[in-house]
């Protein structure tokens, strides 16, 4: 796999950005609050922790007395693995829930105790995703390989014609690809979308195998003995489809929407033609702001903008911030794009899913030369 992946390089900020955070830690000295979650969030993750463990110790206990309860317990046990890495893994990678680096480490580590790979996930995310949005050739969130077009600037298949109908299925196995391939494959070779990244220490890479272990233990291993069937690996890849699913969607509906504008800087060194922070705005939408238990369950997610543009600030503080966002990006003629319902935004990503499967060409924003 190629290194040689160009970079980009933003255009100064114009003030925006200043402005912006200036603005936000006023927000903050006003409220009184830590930019970290506090007991608030500690709250949050012990609810949404004993949500997870009290599924799984229902699925132990009762799971072989019915099949309808078995599928019903392993719904509600995948629903709350995808809220662990939603509303607390998410945040700890970004240093955000709490205001102890030591703290946010720990915490970190709950993206390993649901199968991903702490480490792999701060390179891919933190570091590329959040660096290079809806970049092509950057930003390996939207490389769905030869499977999905999910940018105007690559290359269009036959049979992505269909992918506004297919798609929504592929979607349930990314958690599966998640922690079986993806992770392996990446620590493998050093390399994330064809870009290095830096190899993890002794320690780090124990962690990494040891998370593994421990998630395939809890969730696969121990229900085969527990039952000593087969049974539960079908419950385990349908739960995994489940998480993969929820995950994939939820990520779509902020950056594979058609308000959200894309770049290819695949070819050449490019320099982006705006400053980082209105990069984020451009290429971010927000959804269903006003809708409480969703914003409660995706930790914030569904203020996609906020979280791009403060993601050391704590999902709790989104829809505060996303008021702030929204008279600075109009003080600054930045678009700043919010798709009201979650059904707008579920329709608004087949659409484009459709037209970028269309022969007609849809135009990507190129990067400034």
């Amino acid at each position: 796999m190629s290194t040689n992946t160009p970079r980009a390089r933003f255009a100064p900020d114009g003030g925006f950005y200043a402005d912006l955070k200036s603005r936000a830690d006023a927000y903050l000295a006003t409220s009184g609050l830590p930019a970290g979650g506090g007991v608030r969030m500690h709250r949050k993750t012990a609810l949404i922790l004993a949500w997870l463990a009290g599924s799984y110790g229902l699925l132990l206990t009762f799971g072989a007395v019915s099949p309808v309860l078995a599928a019903a317990l392993t719904l509600s046990a995948a629903l709350a693995t995808a809220g662990v890495g939603f509303a607390v893994m998410h945040d700890a990678n970004h240093g955000a829930w709490s205001s102890s680096p030591r703290v946010n480490r720990a915490m970190a580590l709950t993206a390993d105790l649901i199968g991903g790979s702490s480490y792999v996930w701060r390179q891919k995310h933190n570091v590329r995703h959040h660096t290079y949005s809806n970049i092509d050739g950057l930003d390996a969130d939207i490389d769905a390989g030869a499977f999905l077009r999910l940018a105007p600037s690559q290359r269009r298949l036959l049979y992505h014609r269909f992918q506004h109908a297919y798609a929504w299925f592929l979607y349930g196995f990314l958690a599966l690809k998640w922690w079986v391939v993806d992770d392996v494959v990446d620590l493998v070779r050093g390399t994330i979308g064809g870009v290095r990244f830096p190899r993890p220490g002794r320690g780090q890479l124990a962690l990494a195998i040891a998370g593994k272990v421990l998630f395939f233990g809890w969730a696969l291993v121990i229900p085969v003995i527990r039952f000593g069937s087969a049974w539960p690996i079908l419950y385990f890849v349908a739960g995994s489809w489940v998480v993969g699913f929820v995950l994939s969607v939820v990520f779509q509906l902020a950056h594979v929407v058609p308000q959200a504008e894309f770049h290819d800087a695949r070819g050449a060194d490019r320099r982006m033609a705006s400053g980082f922070a209105e990069h984020q705005v451009r290429t971010t939408v927000d959804f269903a702001p006003g809708h409480r238990l969703l914003t409660w369950y995706l930790g914030g997610l569904n203020y996609q903008v906020e979280h791009h543009l403060f993601p050391s600030f704590c999902h709790l503080h989104y829809p505060a911030l996303s008021r702030i966002v929204e008279v600075t990006c109009r003080d600054h003629g930045i678009p700043y794009r919010c798709e009201p319902r979650l059904g707008g935004a579920i329709a608004g990503h087949h659409r484009l899913l459709r037209r970028l499967g269309e022969a007609v060409p849809v135009a990507a924003v190129p990067a400034a030369a």
